[in-house]
């Protein structure tokens, strides 16, 4: 199986590598229809913030790796992108990392679900654009199965493994209806963003956001559909809140204890949760001491992260024995495809010369003997041809490589002449 894999990650090349190579859903499209007619017969395009990956198999055997990288560096990138930056995968290799991939264990977070439903979409577009054949939808047949099955056999992807997520979860231990409770968020860089995203995801009934660019936060809300106060007077709107999650770049203080106890008041002391995750800090750690105040800052929230990785780091073995599993289960159903038409073209062959033979002889036997000429040949045939076609289904469903189950099918093809022309097949 010639199936090439090239890919660009956070373990093989700094960001502003990812960023020059990272290509858009428009980028994708483009890319695959001026590569599928001239280099390409059928592939699979991955691009996420930390990874961007080819798997194809190309038209002609002298398509190699390089040329492979030179097609998305030449496509893309203006930076210089040297081989050490990306990592390279033949046949059964491609078909592993794309399995790894799918499950989260090559992510930047250990178990990103995220990943999953990337994964799905890129094969969509593949789809749509007439890129996916016979095998790169067998591929991601069983990059679904290896995903879905990581998710409900092990428990890689629970936890939170990021702060934001963890501030959240923390949360929904402290409130248990979320959609009863409302949530400020004061930063929308990235930390704030992801926080406010699973806020919403969570069904957090109502939701706000203020930051110091009142731009940028205008722009998140837009795209959350929620309330925006500017960041000139939000301390006047914090008593409104059940939950404040803070995650500026600040260099001091920006909510002090009184604030919290001035907002406390106004709330009549209904329990309020403040989640500092800025670093340096955003409130006052002495708030904590506040009657019905549930405070918390990034260094409890990584002890959480910390926790979480641990366990699923302990899940990797179970998750890799499922990959084990499913690439045994494609190279079975694959190299089946190299056994079955051999041992059609085995038989038709035989029964060609069969019915040759009898032809000539027929009018040597009497009306009576024709019919138990065409049983007894027959069945001479079937059990001349009964072990080797066991021996073929063996070779198909073993653990050999691909490349070498091919050698072997094409050993017993020349030992009958079966990959000659029908002319020089059928003489004597």
């Amino acid at each position: 199986m010639n199936l090439l894999g090239i890919s660009i990650n956070h373990r093989t090349a700094p960001v502003e590598l990812r960023e020059a190579l990272h290509l858009s859903e428009d980028e994708i499209r483009k890319f695959i229809q001026q590569t599928k007619d001239s280099a390409f017969a059928e592939g699979i395009i991955i691009s996420t913030c930390n990874r961007t990956e080819i798997y194809a198999i190309p038209k002609s055997d002298k398509t190699s790796l390089k040329d492979l990288e030179n097609l998305i560096k030449n496509y893309k990138s203006s930076f210089e992108v040297k081989d050490e930056n990306f990592q390279h995968f033949i046949s059964r290799e491609s078909i592993e990392h794309l399995f790894r991939v799918a499950c989260g264990i090559e992510s930047l977070l250990i178990g990103d679900n995220q990943i999953f439903k990337q994964v799905k979409d890129s094969f969509l577009i593949s789809e749509e654009m007439n890129f996916a054949g016979v095998l790169i939808r067998r591929v991601m047949d069983a990059a679904t199965r290896v995903g879905k099955r990581a998710i409900s056999e092990t428990t890689i992807s629970e936890g939170a493994v990021t702060v934001s997520y963890a501030a959240v979860q923390l949360v929904e231990k402290i409130f248990s209806n979320l959609q009863k409770k409302s949530a400020l968020i004061i930063g929308t860089g990235e930390t704030g963003e992801i926080a406010a995203k699973h806020l919403r995801d969570r069904g957090i009934g109502r939701l706000a956001l203020t930051n110091r660019s009142f731009e940028k936060a205008e722009k998140l809300a837009a795209e959350l559909k929620t309330a925006v106060f500017p960041f000139s007077n939000f301390k006047e709107h914090l008593h409104k809140f059940d939950i404040i999650v803070s995650a500026t770049s600040a260099e001091g203080l920006i909510i002090t204890k009184k604030d919290i106890e001035d907002a406390m008041k106004k709330r009549n002391y209904a329990s309020m949760v403040l989640m500092d995750i800025a670093i340096p800090r955003d409130i006052d750690p002495e708030s904590k001491k506040i009657d019905y105040v549930f405070y918390h800052d990034i260094d409890s929230l990584n002890i959480i992260v910390e926790q979480n990785l641990g366990k699923r780091k302990t899940e990797i073995p179970k998750v890799e024995k499922i990959i084990q599993e499913e690439l045994d289960n494609f190279f079975e159903w694959y190299n089946s495809l190299e056994a079955a038409p051999t041992i059609k073209t085995l038989r038709d062959y035989f029964e060609t010369v069969r019915a040759e033979e009898v032809e000539k002889n027929i009018n040597k036997f009497s009306e009576d003997d024709k019919e138990k000429l065409e049983i007894i040949t027959k069945r001479i045939i079937n059990k001349i041809l009964h072990h080797p076609t066991i021996e073929l289904r063996k070779i198909s469903e073993s653990d050999l490589r691909a490349e070498d189950t091919a050698a072997k099918i094409s050993v017993i093809r020349d030992l009958f002449g079966l990959n000659s022309n029908k002319d020089e097949k059928n003489k004597g």
